[in-house]
């Protein structure tokens, strides 16, 4: 096998290394969230990564519609619904109406919600920092490069799950 072949299949078994690896990182992180959110005094609760995240844009962007939350997450709006009742059943968020629309329901975060959002703001953070402070072992060259990879990477993924495995 020439190099170039033998460097395409290290690439190729790394990729399996990182996605086992990041599926131990999110169990974790849920782990370690869950915990931290138990010594804030939140009660447990059955969120998972995707519904901190919905907590986050409501977070961010109320009040704000199904539509709105599923477009700025990119998920569709059935999975929006479903988790927001999860929510709204556990005290995360409340429904509301806009006084000129009264048949769009818009969410809000309620004071326990709030908390969350704000312990997921404060370990994102500090997560983000941890990442950036790894990136600069890299030169700009390097990043760059990094960067069009990681954009090749997620385009590929896409498609597949757009395609269909047998593509």
């Amino acid at each position: 096998m020439e190099h170039f072949d033998q460097v395409k299949k290290q690439i190729y078994d790394l990729r399996w290394k990182m996605m086992h690896l990041l599926e131990q990182e999110e169990s974790w992180e849920i782990a370690t969230f869950r915990k931290k959110a138990l010594e804030e005094g939140l009660r447990e609760g059955s969120y998972n990564f995707s519904m901190i995240h919905v907590i986050d844009c409501i977070g961010r962007y109320e009040p704000i519609n199904t539509t709105s939350i599923a477009d700025k997450m990119e998920l569709s709006k059935a999975s929006i619904t479903k988790m927001t009742s999860k929510l709204f059943d556990e005290g995360f968020v409340k429904r509301t109406q806009l006084n000129d629309n009264k048949k769009e329901v818009y969410f809000r975060l309620t004071p326990r919600g709030r908390r969350l959002f704000d312990l997921h703001e404060h370990l994102h953070q500090a997560e983000q920092n941890r990442f950036l402070r790894f990136l600069d072992r890299y030169t700009p060259e390097q990043l760059d490069c990094i960067k069009e990879f990681s954009r090749d990477l997620v385009e590929y993924y896409e498609q597949k799950l757009t395609e269909g495995v047998e593509g």
